[in-house]
């Protein structure tokens, strides 16, 4: 009888099934949400599923050897050590199945039936198949209720939520274990919720802010139609914000009660993660004390970002997830995947500018600066009008850079390492900066590869998240037709920086101080005075526009801010290609 499905009359021809899910009874310490998800109120801490969990989580982090994948045989445990929970009867599919549940593992075989002599028949295929419970983000009473019905209703069993990785991207799947008894399904259902209740990462509560102007301002329905549902069946509680004016996320989080979420989710292109981020790291010198003019050593964000990609650049989300998919996105933040992240730190002489993963200075620069006078545009077209005009009337800046680089991290073959050294002069011994002149047309400095659909190995292929080194990418002066083709190699798998006018370091600090010109700059109809020590320059810092100062210091932080991802080195591909369109 277990599993199978009572014959239910209908009160009316037109009412017809649905299946939803369904609070447990008072006391069991499940919370009525129909309508809103099924929320488990927390356990202690003291539970054996609980600190199982937490120590199979811990010893994960530490770097242990995970758990085979292959499926456990003869019944025995994961292992040969761990203890059932659980243990019970259910229908999965057309069949009935053995199900067990341990702290980490989810595990079912279908019941083999007995041939009329007494013995089971052993000719029948008997596959045990599981999932780990790390996989699990979210569990469901299910019943049959008729439309119009807000309580009530049949019980049909227990719906499971799993989270499967397929290729770069992550899915949510649902695997429904079918029982009619009522005591049967409360008591695997408070067990499993004390499981995943046990996982420390997972956030309950999120902040989220929403760009509504993000790529055809399409940001508003990816959140309303993809990933708040998945935060509603995870049982995720959102305080939402949707931004009206460029500043609008920096100036709530100055003032909002931070300490009530666990992370802070952007939903949004390049330029309002990097506000976002900027934000919550001034928030944790603010809290901490520190002077925000001026900060050589800056603490580390209080909570994690996860980033939506939702805009018509998303350089964080494809370095993170390694695709611009909004889905594999809120999962990783659902799962509570954090990876620890290098940031920058871009200061005048004076005070702080920002915080930032990457910049460019030159043609990203003058590109992003002109783009932002045509918003009227569609945004590819333009970005490809901004590129095709910048192009047009290409230009070198004239600038001295000065540079700290890492030991033993000079790029290149050795003969241009030879060459390179010609050129440095050692401005202090002790620190060995070294300092190069000359017109450039391009400057990039990134602490993270910033993969995208332009760049699948990304714009800085050589760098990592957390190494805790910045690339610098310098385009010395050359023609325009080589110049272009520099740049036609970022999209495809060969070495953009092969070209005797490209220079790659890996750097700790950089200083760009440019010389200031005489004369009208047309293209950006200012005067400039050679005696003026205010002239701004356009800088393009994560897709947003910053007027810096004359002189900008870059600093990298080692691991300051922690993200929703996953490390490029997990990914399928060991090269870090992004598999976006």
């Amino acid at each position: 009888m277990l599993g199978a499905e009572i014959p239910f009359p209908r009160p009316r021809r037109e009412a017809w099934p649905e299946l939803v899910e369904e609070p447990s009874p008072p006391g069991s310490g499940v919370e009525d949400s129909a309508g809103q998800g099924v929320a488990a109120t927390a356990t202690s801490s003291s539970s054996p599923s609980s600190s199982m969990a937490q120590r199979w989580e811990e010893e994960e982090r530490r770097g242990a050897a995970p758990l085979a994948r292959d499926p456990p045989r003869g019944g025995e445990a994961a292992g040969g050590e761990e203890e059932p929970l659980l243990r019970g009867i259910f229908q999965i599919g057309k069949r009935s199945c053995d199900v067990v549940l341990s702290a980490r593992q989810l595990r079912w075989s279908p019941i083999q039936p007995e041939s009329r002599g007494g013995d089971s028949n052993m000719n029948l295929p008997c596959k045990e198949e599981f999932v780990e419970m790390k996989d699990i983000f979210s569990i469901k009473l299910k019943r049959r209720r008729f439309v119009g019905q807000k309580k009530g209703g049949v019980l049909l069993g227990i719906t499971v939520f799993v989270c499967l990785k397929k290729e770069n991207k992550l899915k949510d799947t649902a695997i429904n274990f079918n029982n009619l008894s009522e005591d049967h399904c409360h008591s695997w259902f408070r067990c499993l919720k004390e499981i995943l209740n046990g996982f420390p990462n997972r956030p309950k509560f999120l902040k989220v802010f929403v760009n509504p102007n993000s790529h055809k301002r399409e940001a508003t329905h990816v959140y309303y139609e993809q990933v708040a549902p998945l935060f509603k069946l995870a049982d995720i509680k959102t305080d939402v914000t949707v931004t009206e004016y460029e500043g609008h996320a920096l100036s709530v989080l100055k003032e909002c009660e931070l300490h009530t979420f666990d992370g802070v989710v952007c939903v949004g292109g390049d330029g309002s993660t990097s506000e976002i981020a900027h934000g919550l790291l001034l928030r944790a010198q603010m809290d901490a004390g520190r002077d925000t003019d001026y900060i050589l050593s800056p603490v580390r964000a209080p909570l994690p970002l996860g980033i939506i990609p939702a805009g018509s650049t998303n350089v964080l989300a494809h370095t993170l997830h390694g695709i611009n998919h909004a889905v594999t996105a809120t999962l990783h933040i659902i799962m509570g995947h954090i990876q620890p992240v290098d940031i920058c730190t871009f200061s005048s002489p004076s005070k702080l500018l920002r915080f930032g993963f990457s910049a460019m200075f030159g043609f990203g620069a003058r590109t992003l600066a002109l783009a932002e006078k045509h918003r009227w545009m569609p945004s590819n077209q333009r970005r490809d009008f901004a590129v095709i005009k910048t192009l047009a009337s290409l230009k070198p800046e004239e600038c001295e850079l000065s540079f700290l680089p890492l030991k033993n991290s000079l790029q290149g073959s050795q003969e241009k390492v030879t060459k390179k050294k010609e050129r440095f002069k050692k401005s202090d011994s002790k620190v060995q900066w070294h300092t190069i002149q000359g017109h450039f047309l391009n400057v990039s400095i990134m602490a993270i590869p910033c993969l995208c659909s332009m760049a699948p190995r990304g714009l800085a292929p050589n760098t990592r998240l957390n190494n805790g080194s910045m690339a610098l990418i310098v385009v010395r002066n050359t023609s325009r037709s080589e110049f272009i083709k520099h740049l036609k190699r970022y999209a495809s798998v060969k070495n953009q920086f092969n070209f005797p006018f490209v220079e790659t370091y890996a750097v700790q600090e950089v200083k760009i101080q440019p010389r200031t010109k005489i004369g009208h700059d047309t293209e950006e109809n200012v005067y400039l005075h050679a005696t003026s020590a205010e002239v701004n320059y356009p800088w393009n810092i994560d897709g947003d526009l910053m007027e810096g100062a004359s002189e900008v210091h870059v600093r990298v932080h080692p691991q300051l801010i922690n993200l929703y991802g996953v490390s490029i080195d997990e990914l399928d591909d060991s090269k870090a290609m992004c598999s976006c369109l």
